[in-house]
């Protein structure tokens, strides 16, 4: 006989949380151990109940979805978590699967996708729901693309070993007196220098200057 799945529910709506229970009522092996209007129940609903699969939505008084799923990961909770909501920015998106939820789904999904969303989520896969996919997936391409074009600025960067000297005792606040002096090269070599690291760096001040090394760690 296969094992029950214990599942608590946290919504701050009855109607949402009786509407799951009696979707789940009529599948097999699969138990409501527990339920939660916000987001300081549903930690105590988890703790009494240990149960396999948490769903929760994302706004809820006290704790959000989030706050609570970062709460059990830091506790080293390995409860499956789905957050069912109707909010699909990327905030939260990606709020959620920071935190460590297996699952975003949105309320208006189908009872087949819900089923599907919960039993992939048990046998410990992930699941988001299409609209959510897009967003992860925009996501992702975005931090690619801009990684990539980073990368590739950063490699037409390129400064000779006294430009990072130069750079470095700039940065740390020298003048081209005392740049001059700790390596041991004139005041006037010293700016030449300076002149052009900047006019490569395309910076016009060392505010400028430090956040261009900072981006493209040429340090």
């Amino acid at each position: 006989m296969s094992k029950t799945i214990r599942v608590v529910l946290a919504d701050n709506h009855v109607f949402v949380r009786d509407g799951i229970k009696s979707l789940l009522e009529n599948e097999v092996n699969i138990e409501v151990v527990g339920e939660a209007t916000d987001g300081i129940d549903t930690l105590e609903a988890v703790a009494a109940s240990e149960p396999d699969l948490l769903i929760l939505d994302i706004r809820m008084p006290h704790l959000t979805g989030i706050e609570v799923v970062e709460k059990l990961r830091s506790e080293n909770n390995k409860v499956k978590i789905i957050i069912l909501t109707t909010h699909e920015s990327e905030e939260y998106v990606l709020g959620a699967l920071k935190a460590g939820a297996e699952g975003y789904l949105l309320k208006d999904s189908s009872k087949e996708e819900f089923l599907k969303a919960l039993h992939t989520v048990l046998n410990g896969g992930k699941y988001y729901s299409g609209d959510v996919s897009g967003i992860l997936i925009h996501h992702f391409v975005h931090c690619t693309v801009s990684l990539g074009r980073k990368q590739a600025l950063a490699e037409e960067i390129t400064i000779t070993k006294r430009e990072k000297e130069i750079l470095s005792l700039l940065l740390s606040g020298k003048g081209n007196k005392e740049i001059g002096e700790t390596l041991k090269i004139s005041k006037r070599t010293a700016e030449v220098h300076r002149f052009n690291l900047m006019k490569k760096l395309k910076v016009k001040n060392l505010m400028e200057l430090s956040n261009k090394a900072t981006e493209y760690s040429l340090l």
